[in-house]
């Protein structure tokens, strides 16, 4: 039923911009819309058809997952595959994917299209948008992915010590969640300590953790394709000065903009929330990414909360709220929590301590 409803809200939106049909590339997006989970397949999907293509490995896999749609089986290029199969339907105008499709396959793609006086008409963020608010399904998965992940902290925070490496606690954790049931990890896990943390996409090292340095440990879990985004920073033992300082800062905004975010705000102005106090505390400069994004079939998608950002919230959206500070040469505090806005509030989802 849902694989329906979700066809059926794409066909109006494929009207609304006068459409005949669409080409949907991204694999996110072909499993949203056809529940197709294969790593080879693309939809082709207009007011009265819905068609997946894929090779000869998938068939079976896409004829028992994809039920609402007629499965083709292609050799070649998919989309080469799917324009020719577009001759005679009366399709004029086809949308395609203008942010995920490449450019050699753009090519082939029109070539093909113009020797149907085919027009394509670059389409960003359709599907995207329709993900960005979530069903009671997928809050389920949501939900269980968050519970993963606090465990996973709970579990790691009580057994870390000085001495282990970054990579070795990020293998603990990786253990942790997948004999837990945890499909892979979405994204890899992050485990960074002292300079190391002023990294904020920073990748495990053979660097042992020392008492009285930050921290930054960011991890998620996945379960049936949806995941969970949560990080906290810590010290074994006291920390500094500036650790204090500085954690305390983010704590707060991290805070302010949970108190204060509500259902109708874009994601500039909840940004603002918490790099107004960030600001004022000294550390304009050190916040150098946005506040937070969507997290379901992707890590990130939308909406995106940050500077510039016109994306509005709305009910049973989810997304991190995730401030933090990077200095250089000292290390990082990041906190980070994923949030469902239910009855125009936020709510959080990941709950492990701060």
């Amino acid at each position: 039923m849902a694989i329906a409803q979700r066809l059926q809200k794409l066909r109006q939106k494929l009207a609304e911009k006068e459409l005949d049909a669409i080409f949907i590339s991204q694999p996110e997006n072909c499993r949203y819309l056809s529940g197709f989970t294969g790593s080879a397949g693309t939809l082709l999907i207009s007011q009265d058809s819905a068609i997946l293509a894929t090779d000869f490995r998938y068939l079976e896999q896409a004829r028992g997952q994809a039920t609402n749609f007629e499965i083709l089986r292609i050799k070649n290029q998919p989309a080469e595959s799917l324009v020719e199969l577009i001759a005679g339907r009366g399709i004029r105008k086809l949308g395609f994917e203008a942010n995920h499709l490449c450019f050699a396959s753009y090519h082939r793609l029109a070539e093909k299209a113009d020797k149907q006086q085919l027009q394509l008409v670059p389409i960003e963020g359709l599907v995207d948008s329709l993900r960005a608010v979530k069903e009671e399904e997928e809050l389920a998965c949501l939900v269980k992915a968050s519970q993963l992940a606090d465990a996973a902290f709970k579990y790691i925070a009580d057994k870390i010590c000085p001495g282990m490496k970054e990579k070795e606690v990020a293998w603990e954790i990786e253990k942790f969640l997948r004999g837990r049931s945890s499909e892979p990890v979405p994204f890899d896990i992050i485990v960074a300590s002292g300079p190391n943390a002023a990294l904020p996409h920073a990748k495990p090292t053979e660097r042992p953790l020392s008492p009285s340095e930050p921290i930054i440990v960011d991890l998620g879990a996945m379960v049936e394709g949806y995941s969970s985004d949560m990080s906290r920073t810590f010290c074994l033992g006291s920390g500094d000065e500036t650790f204090t300082k500085v954690y305390n800062l983010i704590l707060q905004a991290q805070l302010t903009a949970l108190a204060n975010l509500k259902a109708g705000m874009t994601g500039e102005q909840v940004d603002s929330l918490a790099r107004r106090l960030i600001k004022q505390g000294g550390y304009e400069d050190a916040f150098g990414h946005g506040l937070g994004h969507g997290v379901g079939l992707a890590t990130h998608e939308q909406p995106r909360l940050g500077p510039n950002s016109a994306d509005i919230l709305v009910e049973h959206m989810v997304f991190t709220i995730e401030p933090g500070v990077y200095l250089t040469g000292w290390g990082g505090v990041r906190i980070e929590d994923m949030v469902i806005v239910e009855k125009g509030r936020a709510k959080t989802l990941t709950k492990a301590r701060k």
